[in-house]
């Protein structure tokens, strides 16, 4: 507005630079800003910048929840979200599918592998939520088409014993915040049809494809484990029934040290205003490569290398 004025005389300066103000700052305003849509979540008043009109946002939530619970492949999706859009969606989606899926039971750290962040164009992890009925005991039958698009692979969880985690300043101080690990083979559905280009805030909109997974024993930890670097040297060996091998990894796949994983996670919450909590569980992500599920199969899941065992082995029969 200081440009505009210094045409005029100065006679006339603050009655015209009064009534230009009145005019031009609030159509100036509502032009140069992006739309703002605010978000409830929990006690926390978000405001996330995005381009999409909120029944825009509802929309999509809906129909990615829709899918999510009929078992159906989104065979359109034509947005190109922002990381903001894609998170408002998450937590829409969450709140529609936790009346079934029951409530929040911990955190899924999608993509951290860097050769998975590589095929979603991506340079960090993504956060998903996990809900309490999507965690199944080993040895369970699951229907093979448990989702929309069903996949597999080996995953590694760890359990919170202390609120206090979140005032770990390094990954390594979190070890101590840690009470179990738990073998965890995750059952994602990634919804998409196999047509449609998926990039990462398409997965981040899909809860980073969290659907089921199959947990193994609780494995008690403690800080020695922190001294041998034995969280890091953990291998996971996937088996069909005949005992051959159809995916390995190994635990340093993940961001180089499950506990990266861990204080990434912990510091992503902290940007959202939320904190980790005692009792919850972290699943940490793909050790292995991500597989499709076949009908008829049993699949075995074997870690080495956990604290104070051999082997621990995963057994889920997909019908």
């Amino acid at each position: 507005m200081y440009l505009l004025t210094v045409f005029f005389k100065k006679s006339l300066k603050k009655s015209l630079f009064f009534i230009f103000s009145l005019i031009l700052f609030p159509f100036l305003t509502v032009t140069a800003q992006p739309k703002l849509i605010h978000d409830k979540n929990e006690d926390n008043l978000s405001i996330l910048l995005t381009d999409l009109p909120s029944t825009d946002i509802e929309n999509i939530a809906k129909k990615i929840a829709n899918a999510y619970l009929n078992k159906q492949l989104i065979t359109e999706f034509n947005h190109n979200l922002t990381f903001q859009e894609a998170k408002l969606i998450q937590e829409k989606v969450i709140n529609i599918l936790s009346s079934s899926q029951g409530e929040l039971i911990g955190y899924k750290a999608a993509l951290t592998n860097r050769k998975a962040q590589e095929s979603f164009n991506v340079s960090q992890p993504l956060l998903g939520i996990l809900l309490e009925n999507m965690l199944l005991p080993s040895g369970i039958k699951v229907p093979a088409n448990f989702g929309a698009k069903p996949m597999m692979e080996g995953d590694l969880m760890v359990r919170v014993s202390s609120d206090k985690i979140n005032e770990a300043t390094t990954p390594q101080e979190t070890l101590q915040y840690l009470d179990a690990v738990i073998p965890f083979l995750e059952l994602p559905d990634l919804v998409y049809d196999q047509n449609i280009k998926v990039n990462g805030e398409m997965l981040m909109a899909i809860n980073a494809g969290a659907r089921l997974g199959v947990v193994g024993n609780i494995i008690p930890l403690n800080q020695e484990i922190g001294t041998n670097n034995s969280l890091k040297n953990i291998s996971v060996t996937l088996k069909d029934e005949s005992g051959k091998i159809i995916g390995q990894g190994n635990s340093n796949a993940l961001l180089d040290d499950p506990l990266n994983v861990v204080f990434w996670i912990k510091e992503q919450l902290k940007t959202q205003g939320k904190t980790l909590k005692k009792g919850d569980l972290l699943s940490l992500g793909s050790i292995t490569p991500l597989l499709p599920v076949e009908t008829g199969k049993t699949i075995l899941a074997e870690y080495e290398g956990l604290p104070k065992t051999e082997t621990e082995t995963i057994i889920v029969n997909f019908e």
